[in-house]
Order: C-alpha cells, then sequence, then structure tokens
C-alpha cells in the first residue's frame, strides 16, 4: 500500500474541540452537545453516579466541570432528574470534559442520549482527553479559568480563545445568583421520589416555609416538602420585611453559585433582620456562606473546591460521620467565626468549615448538600432537625 492510499484508510481525527486554558495551554479532544464556546472556572467533580443532577444544578452557573469518572452518559437522561427549578432555563455547568465518548443509554429511565440532551440544553462538551491529568493540573495549581470550544469543521480562532480565557476576571468577586434566581414568587407542594410511585404532594403541611432562591434545587424543595412544609420560593432580592410579612415558621436560605462576598452585599442585610426575628432558619451552601458573613465571619475562595458525592463530613454535635455531596469553591473561614457562632460540621479531607449554628438561636447551615440528588442520603436528617425547630417554635 502506498503512503497516500495508507492515508486514506484511516479514519480522520481532526480535534472538532479544545479546553483553552488562561495560562495558554490547549487541549484537544472531541466535540459533543452544543457548538459554540464558552468560559468558565475548571473544576473536576469525583461522583460515580448523578452526572444530571449535577449538570442542572445552578451552583454550577460559571464552571466547566471536569469528572474524574471516565464513563459519564451510560444511563442517559430524563425531565425528572433535572435540578434546576425553572425547566425552560438553563442554569448550570457551562461546559463538561469527559475521558471517554459517550455510550448509548442503558437504563430503563432513559428518553435521551445524553449527546442530545447537552445540544438541547446548549453545554459545550469535550471527550477524548486525560481528565487524571488535568485533575492533576487542578490539584496543583488550583481551578483555572478556560474556554471550551466546539466546532464541527474543527476551525477555531485559537488567538481569540486564548485572550478570553485570559481575559475572563474569574469567579472572585462575582455575584452570579441574577442568573439563576427565580423572577417572581411561586409555590411547592412535590415531596420526594419514591420508588415505582413517582414524586408526591404535600397536601397537609404543618409549616409555612419562605425559601430565599439563589440558585435552589428542586429536591431541597421536595425534601422541605416532604417534612410537611408548604414552600414559598422567594426571589434573591425580596426584603425582609416582605419575607417577615408573609408570617413565615422558618426561612430557608438556598445554595447558590458565585462569591458570597458579591452576592452577600444585598443578601446579608436580609439575613441579619431575619436571625433578629428569631424565625428558624436554615441555610445551605452559598446560604451558608452567606450566613457566616451575617454574623461577622468571613468567606476565602478555595484552592480546588470541593466537588463530588463522597465527601466525609464530621458532625461534631453527635460525633457521627456522614458521607456527603459537596459542591462549593468558597468556604467560611472558621477562625473568623465570632463568639455565638458554633462549627457544628468540619471536612475530613482538609479540615475545613461545613457547618454552624447560633447558640441560643434557631439557625443553623451546612456547607454540604443534604439533599443529595446525586450522592448519598446520609444528611436528610438535617430538614428534620430544621422541621423541629419551628415545631419547638410554634409550640413556645
Amino acid at each position: 500500500m502506498t503512503t497516500s492510499e495508507n492515508a486514506s484508510a484511516w479514519p480522520d481525527h481532526k480535534p472538532t474541540a479544545l479546553l483553552v486554558l488562561a495560562d495558554g495551554t490547549v487541549l484537544e479532544g472531541f466535540g459533543l452537545g452544543a457548538e459554540g464556546h464558552a468560559v468558565g472556572e475548571v473544576c473536576f467533580n469525583t461522583a460515580m453516579t448523578g452526572y444530571e443532577e449535577i449538570l442542572t444544578d445552578p451552583s454550577y452557573a460559571g464552571q466547566l466541570i471536569t469528572f474524574t469518572f471516565p464513563h459519564i452518559g451510560n444511563v442517559g437522561t430524563n425531565d425528572e432528574d433535572i435540578e434546576t427549578v425553572n425547566m425552560a432555563a438553563t442554569p448550570g455547568a457551562r461546559g463538561v470534559i469527559l475521558r471517554t465518548a459517550i455510550t448509548n443509554p442503558s437504563n430503563y429511565r432513559a428518553t435521551r442520549h445524553l449527546d442530545q440532551w447537552l445540544r438541547a440544553r446548549g453545554i459545550i462538551g469535550l471527550s477524548g482527553i486525560d481528565t487524571r491529568a488535568l485533575t492533576a493540573l487542578i490539584r496543583s495549581k488550583g481551578m483555572p479559568n478556560a474556554v471550551i470550544a466546539h466546532a464541527k469543521n474543527g476551525v477555531f480562532d485559537l488567538h481569540g480563545l486564548k485572550e478570553e480565557a485570559r481575559e475572563w476576571p474569574g469567579l472572585e468577586g462575582m455575584d452570579l445568583v441574577p442568573m439563576v434566581t427565580s423572577g417572581q414568587r411561586f409555590t411547592w407542594d412535590e415531596t420526594p421520589w419514591a420508588w415505582q410511585n413517582g414524586f408526591g404532594r404535600q397536601s397537609k403541611p404543618e409549616f409555612n416555609v419562605v425559601a430565599i432562591d439563589y440558585g435552589v434545587k428542586r429536591n431541597i424543595l421536595r425534601l422541605l416538602a416532604g417534612e410537611g412544609c408548604k414552600v414559598t420560593v422567594v426571589p434573591a432580592t425580596t426584603s425582609a420585611e416582605d419575607i417577615l410579612a408573609m408570617k413565615p415558621d422558618g426561612v430557608f436560605l438556598s445554595n447558590g453559585p458565585g462569591d458570597p462576598a458579591a452576592t452577600g452585599k444585598y443578601a446579608v442585610p436580609v439575613i441579619q433582620q431575619v436571625i433578629q426575628s428569631g424565625t428558624p432558619t436554615f441555610g445551605i451552601c452559598l446560604g451558608h456562606q452567606m450566613l457566616g458573613l451575617a454574623v461577622g465571619a468571613k468567606t476565602k475562595k478555595m484552592h480546588q473546591g470541593h466537588h463530588g458525592a463522597n465527601h466525609p463530613v464530621k458532625d461534631e454535635t453527635t460525633g457521627k460521620v456522614e458521607i456527603t455531596s459537596m459542591n462549593h469553591g468558597f468556604a467560611v473561614d472558621q477562625a473568623t467565626l465570632p463568639e455565638g457562632a458554633m462549627q457544628t460540621h468540619i471536612s475530613l479531607f482538609d479540615g475545613s468549615n461545613c457547618g454552624i449554628e447560633l447558640k441560643g438561636k434557631p439557625v443553623f447551615s451546612v456547607q454540604y448538600h443534604p439533599e443529595a440528588s446525586p450522592g448519598p442520603r446520609d444528611s436528610h436528617y438535617l430538614f428534620k432537625r430544621f422541621a423541629d425547630l419551628m415545631r419547638e417554635k410554634k409550640r413556645a
């Protein structure tokens, strides 16, 4: 066989997707999902399941996710596992980076191939790179800013992509909540999914809860409803006066994306007034971080963040260890917690703060995602803890 014949016999493996890091590093792969390009912060996620829930978690706005598990997409996608509250919106990860190509789905709940689903949601994907090497780079140098790009013809403006990655300011100082919060008030009564029954409805609520939406996940709202709550979800900029005028038995501070110090400029004064009212209050993730700010602590950007469904956390109030689902790149600096704010949970990976409660007040929060989805259900007890606080307050 001649050289020309030999060349034509092999398939063309021209790269159709790039990951361009802010330092100029270019990683070549094969595109999937939507075409185009998107800029964000690259983080790695260690979860082995639940990729659809992860990709639709509003807390991932502004980020590009690389999965350390190589086989993503095997169970396909469906409409029940989406975590974005507004099904028509597309907040969540800006891009996804995979080791291996997506196979056909092999799960009875699947309604769509992951590649088709990514295209429909406008999420850019890349496969075929060494995600272990990328993870090692993040562990060594921290989470880099980058541009992910996908073009079927393999033609890219490499200079322009490098410039965009270099000039993006990063998540520090960035308020991303306006991208993901609800535009208007609404009520929620859907309860958690049960085998062979699907989702239920809360028809006899015991509590009236106001949830401030900084980018809330559907399963959080379901678990609140499952604990007997009639949940009213309000936009992130809702005033404390409007919240307290609804006479809530409890106030929930939701998860969300971006820098808590930036969002806190308008959210912290509201949280402070809610605390002062004596209303039982429960925060998760961004809500936890801003509760910390509200009581006088400070937050800090993490080196590589915590992203995955296998993070061990110790509950210092009980001594128990729970395996948790996490997604955060900022943390409350426990060294700055004031007197009266007690640390309740710590990460057993790095000792970082994962929970606080206020002494003498019905107020507590956790850094991780106790609703799971994805992840283990070890931390569901926190929703009962919130319900018990509301019950005690009503009896007083």
